[in-house]
């Protein structure tokens, strides 16, 4: 072992400078946590940069959860209250050996060396292999399964079985508890609880549709409800107006947040729980799976230093993801980037983001106006919902800023028209506006059981091929042919022919034929490239994209 501390292995491992180990010393000191987590939690490294350093200074074997095949054996000898309690996983037992091997994520924690004591076999040495938190806690969920057995707690509910809670939570405190952490692990990014006359209907948005998973009895959505009331701080007694709500968990290993929405209707209250992991949220520009040509636009748009970047498209879209992309991109120590949001869903550091609210009383207009007294190289508008939105946005992006915002429009041409019911003419945007990116979000074919079909005669004419890519079904995507997303895009540039034009006051259709002798493809054109390349197929775009013109 090697006797530095692991602060000074930090910062000669370049994770963290001086400044931010001081801020974690005197955090440390605060909260009596290892240095380590802190320095995770704090967003100054991440977890496995963390471990490894650790896992050198203690002399330890890193585990990793791609590399180390789990024998069930070993499993069988630890308890999964004690796993989970603990982040301890068995990972091999050797009996010629007399060797039990497994990882922990606190070797020095002496609680958990103390329970692993007492369930080791007798005459059998421990191996202990150092693992990042997160790895252990994805891969305890993995080899003992749900931490929370639905179908078990709904017996409680139903007086079918016995109470089997360790912790002594009542069962629609654990039945929510479990049903976060099951969207999360399916990787859902909405969780519906839908009352109907006699019953509870519960439904995940996975990849961008609907999925029932339960169907309950309605007995068990009052208490439901008013657990979901009070972790999210919304009024229980108050079951006639909407309300909004939030709250966090920390999920295999992961800190997920849980915007919580709730909506009266005839047979009760319904509640939606909208699924936000930091994590996946925050993607590099390279990882979205667009196209060479599109990266290229987007890093030449990127390149100006002022102008209105809109993005455009409906609900669910993944523009606030595009938006982080491009904002990560752009993020250090050189410039202020500010942020306007309702609400904040992904926080960044080095970004200054501000959340709206109804408890904040100031409007996007309002916050556009203060941001512009902050000094900002580049500001970020989470929604031009108005004209007088619309007008400060301009505003920012004519004074010299670099600014980004969404907008509800069907298409890049689209987005002009809005922004002329919003009071925003053409003329307007000349010279201010930098381009406009409209997508939309398709499920991605399975890899291990996609298929083909023979196409038919409008198919083959329109997309010069006689076979089609088709959906199949396997474990690996749960038996339904897709698995993940991609986006499309339609990405107008505004050079200066473009500009010209909007100096001219030119209608949509002129922008549109000119952008077109340009270059620019449009939604339809890229969905019907992904489905030539295989990505997804034509039913899957047909969907989410307008083919109505082509087919």
């Amino acid at each position: 072992m090697n006797n530095k501390l692991l602060g000074q292995h930090l910062l000669e491992a370049g994770l963290i400078d001086e400044d931010q180990l001081r801020i974690a010393l005197v955090e440390q000191q605060k909260n009596r946590q290892p240095l380590g987590i802190l320095v995770h939690a704090l967003g100054f490294a991440d977890e496995p940069g963390v471990s490894d350093v650790l896992s050198r200074q203690l002399g330890l074997e890193r585990f990793d959860p791609s590399r180390h095949d789990i024998a069930p054996e070993a499993i069988r000898l630890l308890p999964a209250e004690t796993a989970r309690r603990h982040r301890i996983l068995p990972i091999a037992i050797n009996p010629g050996r007399r060797r039990w091997r497994l990882a922990m994520s606190s070797p020095r924690d002496h609680q958990a060396l103390a329970s692993l004591h007492a369930h080791t076999p007798a005459g059998m040495d421990t191996e202990i292999l150092l693992a990042a938190p997160g790895e252990i806690e994805q891969a305890i969920d993995l080899h003992y399964g749900c931490a929370l057995a639905i179908d078990g707690i709904l017996d409680e509910f139903e007086g079918k079985g016995p109470l089997n809670s360790l912790s002594g939570d009542s069962p629609a405190v654990r039945l929510v508890d479990a049903l976060l952490a099951d969207a999360v692990r399916r990787q859902a990014s909405d969780l519906h609880f839908e009352p109907e006359a006699a019953s509870l209907r519960i439904r995940y948005r996975i990849d961008g549709l609907l999925e029932t998973i339960r169907i309950l009895h309605r007995s068990t959505w009052a208490p439901l409800a008013s657990r979901i009331k009070v972790i999210s701080g919304m009024n229980i007694a108050e079951n006639r107006l909407p309300q909004d709500g939030h709250l966090g968990r920390r999920i295999g290993g992961r800190d997920i947040d849980f915007r919580v929405a709730s909506q009266p209707g005839i047979h009760g209250e319904s509640i939606v729980l909208r699924v936000l992991d930091r994590q996946k949220g925050i993607v590099p520009l390279e990882s979205l799976s667009i196209s060479d040509a599109h990266q290229a636009l987007l890093d030449r748009m990127l390149s100006r230093p002022e102008g209105l970047f809109l993005v455009t498209g409906p609900t669910g879209s993944g523009k606030t993801t595009t938006l982080y992309s491009l904002l990560n991109r752009l993020r250090n120590d050189s410039v202020n980037i500010m942020t306007l949001e309702d609400p904040v869903e992904y926080p960044l550091p080095l970004l200054r983001q501000t959340s709206l609210s109804d408890k904040v009383k100031m409007d996007f207009a309002d916050g556009v106006r203060s941001m512009l007294r902050q000094d900002p190289d580049t500001m970020l508008i989470g929604e031009i919902r108005d004209g007088e939105t619309a007008a400060m946005t301009l505003r920012a992006a004519l004074t010299g800023h670099q600014v980004f915002a969404t907008l509800h429009a069907g298409s890049t041409i689209a987005a002009l028209s809005r922004l002329a019911e919003l009071g925003i003419s053409p003329r307007m945007l000349h010279g201010n506006l930098t381009g406009i990116v409209a997508q939309r979000l398709v499920r991605r074919l399975c890899p291990n059981c996609r298929g083909e079909r023979p196409a038919t005669p409008a198919e083959s004419a329109l997309l010069g091929t006689t076979t089609l890519p088709s959906a199949g079904a396997c474990p690996a995507c749960r038996q339904r042919g897709y698995r993940g997303r991609l986006v499309l895009m339609e990405i107008l540039r505004i050079d200066k022919t473009l500009d010209l034009l909007l100096a001219d006051a030119a209608s949509p259709p002129e922008l549109f034929a000119q952008a077109r002798k340009r270059g620019f493809t449009t939604l339809a054109d890229n969905a019907l490239e992904a489905v030539r390349r295989g990505d997804t197929t034509l039913e899957e775009v047909s969907r989410a994209v307008d083919l109505s013109d082509w087919l």
